[in-house]
């Protein structure tokens, strides 16, 4: 097809949802300014992967002039590593907007391509981060706000209402039952592939009707980057922000220890060998970082289009971006 008769090169998201964006993307960093936390930029080309077996990284190859590889790398899948670098280095209370990339995701509140808020409070609880992540939500929502109440639900209660499942004590039979329930087909699961599931097909999409509903208190298994709760070391000092079905928030109370990161790296490496996927190297600088000494912080990320779906409404992620994957 010609250029002049494909018309693929147009923008999926009208005019005045781009300019909506690029207002919500300015009222996103007056809000930070107005609680002086400082704006970074970190490299979107970086040496490590992420170890988490449920994100891909894509790969990036660097050639010389006769075109020979001489560099492989990847593109970020968030830039929490670099942070907590700087972070580590004594830059305190930092944010950053910026686009990132994760392989195998396409759907209508997926784009590979896509845009994060990710910030961290020094010396912050859980709690505290929640209350100005839903103070940020609002202040983005805008009109739309005070359609959505406020819930916070442990992971236990919303496995306990919509499943009568408790997470910690299920044994492994009653977890695959649920599953086959669900349509799972397959007996080769783990726990947390089965936990992982089930809140993805049964839970996740029900959750936030109405409301912007905060779940805490995460299987230890699925935090690999968050400090382990004091008072029942089977849960993670993590949270997850959901609004009518839409997962729009993952925070936590971050571990500063490096030889527990490497521990729980290694264990990831494991599970990704196991799982037949690429596995790589652990990313041995924030590592030092860690070893050097982070700062007690919390940190957030935020998925900036989804929040604008939900302030505009919009029913697919396209609506909101100008050139999603199959158009860049």
């Amino acid at each position: 097809m010609s250029g002049a008769q494909r018309q693929d090169w147009r923008a999926t998201a009208t005019p005045r949802l781009l300019r909506r964006r690029a207002a919500l993307l300015g009222a996103a960093r007056r809000f930070f300014a107005d609680r002086g936390v400082l704006e970074v930029d970190t490299p979107v080309v970086v040496n490590a992967p992420v170890s988490d077996v449920h994100i891909h990284s894509a790969h990036v190859t660097f050639t010389d002039g006769a075109g020979q590889p001489v560099q492989h790398c990847y593109l970020h899948t968030s830039p929490e590593y670099a942070m907590k670098r700087l972070i580590a280095g004594g830059l305190g209370d930092i944010y950053q907007i910026c686009h990132v990339v994760r392989g195998l995701e396409r759907g209508r509140l997926h784009n590979a391509e896509f845009t994060l808020v990710e910030w961290y409070r020094m010396g912050w609880t859980l709690e505290a981060l929640m209350d100005e992540v839903e103070a940020l939500a609002r202040a983005l929502l805008g009109p739309r706000s005070t359609d959505f109440a406020s819930a916070r639900l442990t992971y236990r209660e919303v496995f306990r209402q919509h499943l009568d499942i408790d997470p910690f004590e299920a044994s492994l039979a009653t977890l695959a039952a649920a599953a086959r329930a669900a349509g799972f087909v397959g007996d080769s699961a783990d726990r947390d592939e089965l936990l992982e599931l089930l809140m993805s097909v049964r839970i996740g999409p029900v959750l936030g009707r109405g409301a912007l509903t905060f779940v805490h208190g995460y299987p230890a298994s699925q935090a690999a980057l968050a400090r382990l709760d004091p008072a029942d070391p089977r849960a993670a000092q993590r949270f997850e922000l959901y609004c009518n079905g839409i997962e729009l928030a993952n925070g936590f109370h971050e571990l500063a220890d490096a030889h527990e990161q490497r521990a729980r790296f290694e264990q990831d490496g494991a599970a990704r060998v196991r799982l037949g996927l690429e596995h790589a190297p652990p990313d041995e600088r924030l590592l030092a970082a860690l070893a050097a000494g982070l700062a007690d912080c919390s940190g957030v990320a935020l998925g900036f289009d989804r929040l604008v779906m939900l302030a505009e409404d919009a029913a697919r992620i396209e609506e909101v971006i100008p050139f999603p994957i199959e158009r860049a």
